[in-house]
């Protein structure tokens, strides 16, 4: 955009066009400041999603994003820009812990995964319109170069806004508060079943209970995040996030354009509208085989193909530098290896973090999850003008950035073989299930559920007694009382089938 360049310009100018420009720093604090808000943004959302509810809490971080919107496009220089970044950034910090916690609380199992990957969906389709909005006013010499693509962030803020004034707040959301009438009302609308259903009950009772059965393990305090089983998951989900963004693909959207100029492409806008579409149209298969193959074949599959691509590209990049064979094979692998992302790690990253957590911790853990996303999704906008380009003080990679991005795809083939447990086709409450009897992940496609946590409480008079219990022992004890029930019902029974043949 060469108006907003000389526009917000402060004296810097481009040493490849001559033209003025911001610095590299700049560049770095107005891409960073976003994320940084983000961060903050997803660790306050916790707090927000407890106290005003998961529906009211998204309406309110939306207008937190207006504001930053609002400010931005009135901006004509850095630091008002800048600050508009901020607050539009908090406010997508605060929806993208939010909207995953709605989404995984409302929707039914054997759907949840393809229902919380809509949410990446819907990243992915912003992106595309963003690009294509950004190629159609780049070159408009006036204010509206810029503030054409800010100010359409408004219709998405309504959008979101109209629709969660029309959907019902999550039963989970109110059982945790202790509205169990509210509760049965909202997952009634949600199932599509009036409240006297046997199953709408029988999973009303299923959550009430799990969710007394985790308040007697422990109080919902930040310090119990880190304790025990959902401590481990809360280690789990930061580091399915953290390296969900050292994948690179942000590096990709970030700085594709500026990246496949100064690698002598042309009509670097258009290659960045065609890795969009390319994006866009990847996710479909990711929603349809985080429930078909699960989700840690998924993960795995995707792992190891951004691997092999981003290799792929770097090694012919180094090898022959600024050639028209080197630029063809970059743009061909940077298609596939967004296939291979948006296909698996892009949604099922969301799907894993939205489903780890048991009720009384989950919008605490899944927001510091989120925040560790958006931490390094600020640290790879900030660090990657100075690994990429050349100058004094920058690293100068080139193309040779591929490898590092490459290197931590291995690593996250390792990982998800290590940590990340199947939870396809689990309710929310079956996932605490698998983590209470499950030690190792690469075993826990053959778990299934036995545990009903209502007649653990039936059974037990009360999730209170379960407080120094193993899951396996409650599963035991409970076995041994029905089975004493049985046979008492048993014995009565034969009894007076005997008085009665008398």
């Amino acid at each position: 955009m060469p108006y907003w360049r000389n526009e917000f310009s402060t004296g810097y100018t481009n040493l490849k066009d001559g033209n003025p420009d911001v610095s590299p720093s700049q560049s770095s604090e107005i891409v960073s400041l976003l994320s940084a808000g983000t961060f903050f943004g997803a660790l306050s959302a916790a707090p927000m999603a407890d106290l005003l509810g998961r529906r009211l809490g998204m309406i309110a971080s939306t207008g937190v994003f207006t504001i930053g919107v609002i400010l931005q496009t009135a901006a004509t220089a850095i630091p008002l820009f800048v600050a508009g970044r901020f607050f539009a950034g908090f406010g997508v910090g605060l929806i993208s812990a939010i909207i995953p916690l709605y989404q995984s609380e409302t929707a039914p199992k054997w759907i949840r995964g393809a229902v919380v990957g809509c949410y990446q969906l819907a990243i992915t389709i912003g992106l595309l319109i963003a690009a294509i909005v950004d190629n159609a006013t780049k070159n408009r010499n006036d204010t509206g170069s810029y503030r054409i693509p800010i100010a359409v962030q408004f219709a998405w803020a309504i959008i979101l806004v109209v629709g969660m004034l029309i959907l019902p707040e999550t039963p989970r959301y109110y059982i945790k508060v202790g509205k169990n009438e509210k509760a049965a009302r909202s997952l009634s609308r949600l199932r599509r079943l009036d409240v006297d259903h046997p199953a709408l009950i029988e999973e009303l009772a299923e959550i009430q209970a799990n969710h007394q059965y985790e308040l007697s393990l422990g109080k919902s305090t930040y310090i119990e995040c880190f304790k025990g089983t959902v401590g481990k998951r809360l280690a789990t989900g930061c580091l399915l996030q953290s390296l969900q963004q050292l994948t690179g693909v942000n590096f990709i959207f970030y700085y594709g354009t500026s990246f496949f100029s100064n690698s002598g492409i042309n009509n670097s806008f258009v290659i960045t509208v065609i890795t969009n579409v390319v994006n866009v149209c990847s996710t479909f298969p990711g929603l349809y085989l985080v429930e078909k193959w699960g989700r840690r074949p998924l993960l795995l599959f995707g792992a190891i193909g951004m691997f092999v691509c981003q290799f792929i590209i770097a090694s012919v990049n180094t090898a022959l530098p600024s050639s028209q064979v080197a630029n063809k094979v970059l743009i061909a692998f940077v298609c596939f290896y967004i296939y291979f992302f948006a296909s698996s790690w892009g949604p099922v990253a969301w799907v894993v973090t939205g489903e780890l957590f048991p009720l009384k911790s989950r919008a605490k853990c899944l927001s510091m999850t989120t925040a560790s996303n958006w931490l390094l999704n600020w640290a790879i906008a900030y660090a990657t003008p100075y690994l990429v380009n050349g100058g004094k003080g920058n690293a100068n990679l080139q193309g040779k950035v591929f490898f590092v991005w490459g290197s931590f795809c291995l690593i996250c083939a390792f990982f998800v073989w290590g940590l990340i447990y199947e939870t396809k086709g689990l309710s929310l409450e079956q996932v605490d299930e698998l983590y209470g009897k499950c030690s190792k992940a690469w075993m826990s496609k053959a778990f299934r559920p036995t545990i009903s946590f209502a007649e653990v409480q039936d059974v037990r008079g009360g999730a209170g007694d379960a407080r120094h219990a193993s899951l396996a022992d409650i599963e035991a004890d409970v076995g041994r009382k029905k089975s004493v029930v049985q046979m008492e019902g048993g014995g009565m029974a034969g009894g007076e089938k005997a008085s009665y043949q008398v």
